[in-house]
């Protein structure tokens, strides 16, 4: 990574940005939950908001917001999603034969089907059942059914993807598209669906036949890896990967380039938790982040113990006394979202280890924000 670009509120970050995408095509944001990545994708947003002229379709918590359910409390049998048909997101929906673009892409990951009406802005779901035994089975399709959450999310991700579609096909309705900015798709992935969602999206978005840029941002770090090998094919120079984190006690931001090799999660939380010990503000959620940065790099050196990243030498006892150490401190109730200043007597068990975790194992010293800041300054 290379020393970070700092930023002083997500609207000065998010006009950042948008001068990167000026000669990039795409960007991709990694960042802890937490640190504001939804938040800057609607500054992005609001930036190109002129009265009634827009130039970003956007993919957020907002986007779910616009489906809701009418569970049919009466009848208790005709349950169906909701549109909210107000918004822009749906400006193609009566024109645009939505069913048969989304049914292909939905068949990827589900086995339900769906109906949307247009007349009344709303989706009902179906779901084929088995009946019966032996001789006597047969299949039904169950109407009106309600899907469940994780069905719900993959459903208006595949509508998303149908409107990327549109807009990359230079479909009327989205002509007004000129960036796509998409935060945490689908929340919560397992690995399976974070390597099929992230080379689906690739695909879309590597067409050559269109001028649409895009951000995409996301805390889970397998999908960030499929997207990082997926994009760099179109070239450095049109592709910038970075990484994004926020000072809390100063509310700036800081984003990194990761450089020209695949991002791993434990350089990112080095980084973080190496700024946190040379700026003297080391809260007691860091033990948290120190006990993830020892387990991910054990299990990167093959080892099954996250102890044995704390020696510094053979048969050192402190790898034994630290690790329960860690074991304890790591275990509180030490909210990331509101930090408490860690005791001075933890702060130096907490230098300690970091730093003999270093001499042990050494990094790239590049990786300090503080070391890139020195090589740089004239």
């Amino acid at each position: 990574m290379t020393a970070p670009k700092n930023f002083v509120d997500l609207p000065a970050l998010a006009g950042h940005l948008r001068g990167e995408l000026e000669s990039k095509r795409f960007i991709l944001l990694y960042a802890y939950n937490g640190t504001g990545k939804t938040r800057l994708s609607m500054a992005f947003k609001d930036i190109g908001k002129q009265g009634e002229t827009r130039d970003t379709l956007y993919f957020n918590a907002f986007t779910e917001d616009l489906f809701t359910w009418d569970n049919d409390l009466e009848g208790d049998s005709a349950r169906v999603l909701k549109i909210n048909s107000a918004s822009r997101f749906f400006a193609g929906l009566a024109e645009m034969e939505m069913d048969n673009r989304i049914r292909p892409l939905l068949s990827r990951y589900a086995d339900f089907d769906f109906r949307i009406d247009t007349s009344d802005c709303k989706i009902s779901f179906s779901r084929q059942v088995t009946i019966g035994n032996g001789e006597d089975v047969r299949t039904e399709s169950v109407e009106n059914i309600k899907i469940s959450r994780g069905e719900e999310n993959i459903f208006i991700w595949c509508f998303f993807l149908a409107i990327v579609q549109l807009v990359i096909d230079g479909a009327e309705a989205y002509d007004w598209v000129k960036y796509i900015y998409i935060d945490d798709p689908i929340s919560s992935l397992d690995e399976h669906n974070a390597i099929a969602v992230g080379n689906h999206l690739a695909q879309f978005l590597k067409r050559q036949d269109h001028a649409i840029k895009a951000i995409i941002s996301t805390h889970h770090t397998l999908f960030f890896n499929v997207l990082w090998n997926e994009l760099r094919e179109i070239g450095k120079k049109k592709f910038a990967p970075h990484f994004l984190s926020l000072t809390r006690k100063t509310g700036e931001y800081h984003l990194s380039y990761t450089g020209d090799t695949p991002f791993f999660h434990h350089l990112a939380l080095l980084q973080e938790i190496w700024r946190a010990k040379e700026s003297g503000e080391i809260y007691t959620h860091h033990f948290n982040a120190l006990r993830s940065l020892l387990e991910k790099s054990s299990i990167f050196h093959g080892y099954k113990k996250f102890s044995v990243c704390i020696r510094s030498q053979e048969d050192d006892p402190d790898e034994t006394l630290y690790g329960r150490l860690i074991n304890i401190l790591s275990h509180g109730n030490y909210s990331y979202y509101d930090p408490v200043e860690m005791l001075p007597e933890n702060k130096e068990h907490f230098e300690k280890v970091l730093l003999d975790f270093l001499d042990f194992y050494p990094f790239n010293r590049e990786l300090t924000p503080e070391a890139n800041e020195q090589e740089t300054t004239p």
